[in-house]
């Protein structure tokens, strides 16, 4: 399902289960996909095409409406654009106060590697990765 165009009160959403992937997942890693897609609700979404604000006020209203029980988001590593996919599943989160649990997971190389809440508010912060290099 198209993450923009789901009804926010669409009972699939209702306490459920979500993975939340960039678009071109599905094309460029189906195994990794698949295995994440087990037991989850896909929506997909296209950071090159929708900006980040309509996304998370989408992802805020069903967070607000649906009560969803847990995000996972997936993307493929090093593309700027899915990167602010993880900060804007985060910020919906943040400004709506739900206790949804959140999972990062990005691919690498065809690899599923699982990012930590705290690598997704450090990327935020090009000041705080300067420190870590030097």
């Amino acid at each position: 399902m198209e993450l923009l165009s789901t009804n926010i009160n669409h009972s699939k959403l209702r306490d459920s289960s979500l993975l939340v992937y960039g678009t071109c997942v599905g094309a460029e890693a189906q195994n990794i996909f698949k295995k994440l897609s087990k037991g989850r609700l896909p929506l997909h979404v296209c950071l090159e095409k929708e900006h980040m604000d309509k996304v998370g006020f989408k992802l805020a209203t069903i967070l607000m409406t649906s009560k969803p029980r847990e995000i996972t988001v997936l993307t493929i590593d090093g593309s700027p654009h899915c990167l602010q996919l993880h900060f804007t599943v985060e910020q919906a989160k943040n400004i709506t106060n739900s206790k949804v649990k959140i999972t990062h997971y990005v691919i690498e190389h065809g690899k599923l590697i699982q990012i930590s809440k705290d690598a997704v508010k450090t990327a935020r912060h090009l000041s705080h990765i300067q420190k870590l290099l030097t």
